[in-house]
């Protein structure tokens, strides 16, 4: 369970067991200090005491960090290492997720349900389609934004890492940041729908420990120069059935039939 500033929570035996991410330069052998806004949640809101049990993670690591508070000093918590814990929680591949921009606060639910699911980074991109036109101030505030929702959904999920949201790039742009990824996928709703086959195949061609892209259109979809540019970077179309999905929808069922190929 989540606790209402999105650090995680659960139970172990007869108490709440608290998670919190830390930097690498945070952890010296046994000894792991905790900082900032952090410090103040542990010691102000949730009042833990010394001897109390806390899992720790580095954000890039997928490893738990299980240790006891040993005392409060002015400006950080001291911690003590009981154990580290082998988590195997993420993926056998990074899934990039590049979401068109959409509507409203619809990216927000994207983040948070993407990370739930197992993305590895979130790249928004504005399209010709979008409704949503950011100037670069608006762009540094929802990019802000969208990393906190992206640790606070990790947080609650128990991933091993916070995913990345990157800033807000053009087309062109994500095109270029995503030649290096093994498979690149475009869900296109004119693609065809009749059979599943190559769809099918397409994704049970994936290998795990493969890159893959998935590029979601926003609300109006891809323009037509956008697919033949997506074409010839090597996306490749599939269908996700014969109804429409909402932008929101898309990503997510990508994401699913990857976890469960990925896992099964």
């Amino acid at each position: 369970m989540g606790s209402p500033d999105g650090s995680i929570q659960w139970l172990t035996g007869k108490h709440v067991m608290y998670r919190f991410f830390v930097e690498e330069d945070h952890i010296n052998g046994k000894e792991i200090y905790i900082d900032g806004s952090d410090l103040n949640h542990m010691k102000n809101v949730l009042r833990i005491k010394p001897g109390e049990e806390i899992s720790v993670q580095v954000p890039s690591e997928d490893r738990e960090y299980r240790c006891s508070l040993k005392t409060y000093e002015d400006d950080r918590a001291i911690l003590t290492l009981l154990f580290i814990k082998e988590e195997n929680v993420e993926l056998p591949g990074r899934i990039y997720l590049f979401q068109g921009l959409p509507k409203g606060d619809k990216m927000e639910l994207i983040i948070q349900k993407a990370v739930e699911l197992g993305v590895y980074e979130i790249i928004p991109v504005s399209m010709k389609r979008s409704v949503v036109k950011l100037d670069e101030k608006k762009k540094a505030a929802r990019v802000l934004r969208y990393n906190a929702i992206s640790e606070a959904a990790a947080k609650q999920a128990k991933r091993g890492i916070i995913p990345k949201i990157t800033n807000v790039m053009s087309f062109g742009e994500a095109l270029e940041y995503s030649k290096d990824i093994d498979v690149r996928l475009l869900p296109y709703e004119l693609h065809d729908s009749s059979t599943f086959e190559d769809t099918r195949s397409i994704l049970g061609s994936i290998k795990k420990g493969e890159s893959i892209g998935i590029f979601i259109g926003p609300e109006g979809g891809f323009d037509d120069e956008e697919i033949t540019l997506a074409r010839e970077a090597g996306y490749r179309e599939i269908t996700l059935g014969k109804r429409i999905l909402r932008t929101e929808t898309a990503g997510m069922t990508v994401l699913s039939w990857l976890v469960y190929l990925l896992e099964g």
